[in-house]
C-alpha cells in the first residue's frame, strides 16, 4: 500500500492509497460522508490480493484532503474531484461509491459526454433516498460540534447510532475519524461545513433542506440514465436510507443493473459485514471488469 496525493478540482489536494499493481484493471473506491478511505482498507486488500489495482480516495473535506475554503461540497464538486482523479488511470476504473461517493459518481457522469467509468457499483445509495434517513444522518454528522471527551464517549455515540453493531471494547481504532485537539478533546475528521453549509441546515428550514434533497435525487437520476456500464447496487438489509421502495424504484429506473441485499448491516454495509460486502462486490466485477 503507498499513501499518494492527487490533485482535485479548485486545487484541492486529495489523500489516496494506492493498492496493488497500477498495471492491473482498476478499482476506485470513494466512501460515503464523514467516513473516509480507511473504511475501504480490508476490502482494498483482498481486492489487491484478487488482482485488481485499488485505489481508496479522501473525499474533500475529510480524512486527510484539504478542506474547501469556499465550503463546496456538494455531489457535483465532489464529482468534479472524481473526473481529475481518473486522469491518474490508463483505461477507466470500476468504480465503488457509498452513499456520498455513490451521488458524486452520478454527478460526475451526469455531465460527461462519455462513460467515465468501467463498471459502478453503488452502495446503499439509490436516486429516490429516505428523506428521514438522510435526515438521520444528517443529525449524526452535526451532533456533538464540540468533539468528545474521551474516545470512550465517542464510541458511546457511534454505538448508540449504530445498535445492530457491537461496541468495540477497545476504541484506539477510531482515531481514523477522530482527531485530537490541542485541550484534549476528539473531534470528527471531517469539516463541519459540509452538513452545516446545505441549505436551510442554518436556518432549520425544513422546506429549504428538502428542496436540496430532491435536486439531488434529479441529478442523481439522470447521472444514472447517463450511464450505460453494469451497475451493482448493495444494500444494507436494515438501511433507513434505502428502504425497499428505494430499490424497487431504481430497477424501474435501470431494469438491467443487478442487486445484491446484505442481511444484518446497515447503512454503513462494509463496516458491518466487509466478508458479504467485499465477496459480493469481486463476483461482480469477476464478470464485469475481471482481474485478468
Amino acid at each position: 500500500m503507498r499513501t499518494v496525493k492527487i490533485e482535485g478540482a479548485d486545487g484541492l489536494l486529495l489523500a489516496a492509497d494506492e493498492w496493488g499493481d497500477p498495471s492491473r484493471p482498476a478499482v476506485l473506491m470513494c466512501h460515503g460522508a464523514g467516513q473516509n478511505r480507511y473504511a475501504w482498507k480490508t476490502s482494498a486488500e483482498i481486492l489487491s490480493k484478487r488482482g485488481w489495482f485499488v485505489v481508496t480516495l479522501d473525499a474533500r473535506g475529510h480524512g486527510d484532503s484539504d478542506w474547501s475554503s469556499d465550503h463546496k461540497y456538494d455531489a457535483e464538486d465532489i464529482g468534479q474531484d472524481l473526473e481529475a482523479v481518473l486522469h491518474r488511470f490508463t483505461s477507466p476504473p470500476a468504480v465503488v461509491g457509498a452513499s456520498m461517493g455513490g451521488m458524486a459518481s452520478l454527478a460526475a457522469q451526469r455531465v460527461c459526454k462519455h462513460q467515465l467509468f468501467a463498471a459502478l457499483i453503488l452502495v446503499d445509495i439509490t436516486p429516490h433516498f429516505d428523506a428521514k434517513g438522510a435526515r438521520k444522518v444528517i443529525g449524526f454528522m452535526s451532533g456533538n460540534p464540540d468533539g468528545f471527551s474521551s474516545l470512550d464517549e465517542a464510541a458511546d455515540v457511534i454505538s448508540a447510532y449504530n445498535p445492530h453493531r457491537e461496541r468495540p471494547s477497545d476504541p484506539s481504532g477510531l482515531t481514523r475519524v477522530l482527531q485530537q485537539r490541542p485541550d484534549g478533546r476528539w473531534t470528527w475528521k471531517w469539516d463541519p461545513a459540509y452538513v452545516t453549509s446545505k441549505p436551510g441546515f442554518k436556518a432549520g428550514d425544513e422546506a429549504a433542506l428538502a428542496g436540496h434533497m430532491e435536486r439531488v435525487s434529479r441529478t442523481m437520476t439522470e447521472g444514472m440514465l447517463a450511464t450505460t456500464v453494469p451497475i451493482l447496487l448493495v444494500r444494507g438489509g436494515q438501511s433507513d436510507l434505502v428502504t425497499p421502495e428505494s430499490v424497487r424504484e431504481f430497477q424501474r429506473l435501470v431494469p438491467e443493473a443487478e442487486f445484491v441485499d446484505v442481511a444484518g448491516t446497515g447503512h454503513m454495509v462494509a463496516g458491518d459485514d466487509n466478508d458479504a460486502f467485499t465477496d459480493a462486490v469481486a463476483e461482480f466485477l469477476a464478470r464485469h471488469h475481471p482481474s485478468s
